[in-house]
């Protein structure tokens, strides 16, 4: 079958509301983790991970933090306005962004949008012993949301600590629960560092310091990308093929050190989460689209929607593809690439890079469900079947897997 053509109904499974975590574990690493290793399916404990993996595996982490997205104005009529940060316009670079001083634009999604007309809307606000008033002006639409002017007459203030102030986690919708204090801490994992994510790599909250210097001790080599996770992530596929469903687009950043790690490794990698997966499989067409020609230092570098199952795609091996990205960094002097992904993993799809992966349960009829039933060659439902029967806790603050073809 072509792709394009699977049906989403084919990737339901009935998910009763008992069985989606609506806070995590104390403990993080004390949650179920499920094996499915060459068609054999078995359990333990997350914090055990690491005796699951050879010695000498590279072990690739999301590092992209939550932040404060969800911000709410109140009209002088009484009405209320959520603004929710999907990414930045203008400066686009996130940390350039966090760091602005007066003025800066978003592509928002924009709740009670009927009741905003042209007017701007307001909040006073004390920071650091600085007052100030908060203007959101809304200056027109994008292709994903609205476009919004955010304005403070304070120089001493920069957006990131507006946020810090004002912004609310945004946690997943499914949990049916507005977000609590503690989310401020158990949504994020525990090795997050670069700010620009409206959604946590799930996959990655299990972890623990422990756990991380157990996988040390053992061995695994862990490395780190940042990939900035959209609201996309949360949107459900509403076209009855896939063909009709539109990927969004995320921003990602991969180390040259990282990628030579990747040359150096002996087999393919460990993904945690699939955003991990989204960005290692993107740097492969990276390097494709690189040995085809020439890109300049500021040109931007996107894998398209289906760009994987376009035409006949060359054998071309997974280290000269990396090693084209290289060559590219070092033609710029540049230590990291900056790019972009819109790709859709599903059935049919060739993993280049990653060949294990760490992902937590996920959605019915979801994008992330057809990558996990590419990832095992179609065997997703005995996985899912196992999980709902051993009480296994789905979604966000679920349970885990280690999936091993």
């Amino acid at each position: 079958m072509n792709t394009k053509d699977i049906r989403i109904c084919d990737y339901n499974y009935p998910l009763p509301e008992e069985r989606i975590a609506k806070y995590p574990l104390q403990q993080r690493d004390s949650s179920k983790l499920l094996i499915y290793r060459h068609g054999e399916i078995s359990e333990d404990v997350f914090r055990s991970l690491p005796e699951y993996l050879p010695e000498g595996a590279v072990m690739v982490f999301n590092n992209t933090k939550v932040i404060m997205a969800r911000m709410h104005f109140r009209k002088a009529t009484g009405a209320l306005i959520e603004v929710f940060l999907l990414e930045p316009v203008a400066p686009a670079d996130y940390q350039v962004m966090f760091l602005t001083n007066s003025r800066c634009e978003w592509c928002c999604l924009v709740g009670n949008l009927k009741k905003w007309k042209d007017e701007p809307l307001e909040r006073e606000l004390t920071i650091g012993g600085h007052r100030l008033t908060l203007r959101a002006t809304r200056v027109g639409e994008m292709r994903t949301g609205q476009r919004v002017v955010f304005e403070w007459n304070c120089p001493d203030v920069s957006f990131a600590e507006i946020l810090d102030a004002v912004g609310e986690l945004p946690i997943p919708p499914y949990l049916n629960r507005k977000s609590e204090e503690s989310d401020k801490t158990t949504y994020q994992t525990v090795y997050s560092k670069i700010k620009g994510s409206v959604a946590a790599p799930t996959a990655g909250l299990h972890f623990t310091p422990e756990v991380l210097q157990r996988l040390d001790e053992h061995g695994i080599v862990r490395e780190e990308v940042t990939l900035h996770v959209g609201a996309g992530t949360f949107r459900p596929v509403k076209s009855e093929r896939i063909e009709g469903h539109e990927m969004h687009a995320e921003h990602f950043c991969v180390k040259r050190s990282t990628i030579e790690r990747l040359l150096a490794s002996p087999e393919k990698v460990v993904a945690v989460g699939t955003t991990s997966v989204r960005t290692l499989e993107s740097l492969y067409y990276i390097g494709m689209q690189m040995l085809g020609r020439h890109f300049g230092e500021d040109e931007p570098i996107m894998v398209s929607q289906w760009e994987p199952y376009e035409g006949a795609t060359p054998d071309v091996p997974v280290k000269e593809a990396l090693q084209a990205i290289v060559d590219h960094l070092d033609s710029h002097g540049l230590t990291a690439l900056h790019a972009a992904t819109q790709i859709i993993i599903a059935p049919g799809y060739d993993y280049k890079v990653v060949g294990r992966l760490v992902t937590n349960f996920h959605q019915p009829q979801s994008t992330l469900l057809l990558l996990v039933s590419a990832f095992v060659h179609g065997d997703w439902r005995p996985i899912y079947d196992y999980a709902l029967s051993h009480d296994f806790r789905f979604l966000s603050y679920g349970d885990s897997s280690l999936l091993i073809p």
